[in-house]
């Protein structure tokens, strides 16, 4: 900018463009997914197909002290034979950028529908699992998870 004009030059204009172009590419998203948008994305996966309570079991933290590593497990009751098993698992969160979580994918060469991860959790959330048989039955489960702040209950 030439100070004693307080006038800005075209090319001084277009590089303050380019750096504003390229902070808004860079900037990270802050969008949070809702219940909304997870509904919107179990209904892309499954319709208006019923959901069913039961058969899982979502082993999640009542309490997570620290939202970057939560621990969770899935276990669905399954026999896991040729003629009835766990299709397909899929983990939700309705408070972070993205809603799905994790999905798994099982045969009945597993054995056991039973899978364990870690998920970084923005904030107090809820999380939902759903289990797609072989059947086409669908069970569904939801707990809530609270993140505190350095473990201060926040």
């Amino acid at each position: 900018m030439n100070v004693k004009s307080g006038v800005v030059s075209r090319r001084e204009t277009l590089a303050m463009a380019a750096i504003a172009g390229l902070a808004a590419l860079i900037a990270p998203r802050i969008s949070i997914a809702d219940e909304q948008t997870v509904a919107a994305e179990i209904k892309k996966l499954y319709g208006d197909k019923k959901f069913d309570s039961g058969k899982i079991k979502l082993d999640v933290p009542e309490i997570a002290e620290n939202g970057l590593v939560v621990p969770v497990t899935v276990d669905v009751e399954s026999p896991m034979t040729e003629q009835d098993y766990v299709k397909a698992v899929h983990v939700f969160a309705d408070g972070n950028p993205l809603p799905g979580i994790v999905s798994y994918r099982f045969t009945p060469a597993c054995g056991k529908a039973s899978a364990s991860t870690r998920m970084r959790l923005a904030q107090t959330q809820n999380v939902i699992c759903i289990a797609e048989m072989s059947n086409g039955n669908l069970h569904m489960t939801k707990s809530v998870v609270k993140v505190t702040i350095g473990g201060c209950g926040g």
